[in-house]
């Protein structure tokens, strides 16, 4: 499926809670602000850290170490992780995930089999985006 802005608009409008894998507690990495901007744009950010998971709070939102702590609904998996790591992070979506409408691969982010695996499942994949530059760059 083409990444058209119509598409984008609609899963930027649609979207409520995402789960950034990747997150970093660090202001400066780009994963920290991206997650940012999506709070103060009013969506419900839940950070996915192994290495951070159950040591602290970002937004009010406890720290997860994977996917499988999450226990409510998530509308998009936003992926800070390399391309080679995201098989692993869309099985684990798929799996523990019910209800999941998108995977978003940000900036640099390309994984061509894991985006065929999740759109086969019926989720929308966007590949090598950010939405801290698409929300903007639409008007939303």
């Amino acid at each position: 499926m083409t990444q058209t802005d119509d598409l984008l608009r609609k899963i930027l409008t649609e979207t409520k809670v995402i789960a950034l894998v990747g997150w970093s507690p660090k202001p400066e990495r780009p994963s920290h602000g991206v997650a940012n901007y999506l709070v103060r744009h009013g969506f419900r950010v839940i950070p996915v850290n192994p290495g951070q998971a159950g040591l602290m709070t970002s937004w009010g939102e406890a720290v997860r170490g994977d996917l499988t702590e999450i226990k409510e609904p998530v509308d998009m998996v936003d992926v800070f992780r390399n391309s080679d790591a995201v098989g692993p992070v869309v099985d684990e979506a798929l799996a523990n995930l019910p209800g999941l409408k998108t995977v978003w691969l940000q900036l640099g982010v390309r994984n061509e089999p894991a985006a065929a695996k999740a759109r086969a499942a019926g989720i929308t994949v966007v590949m090598d985006r950010c939405p801290a530059i698409e929300i903007p760059r639409l008007g939303l």
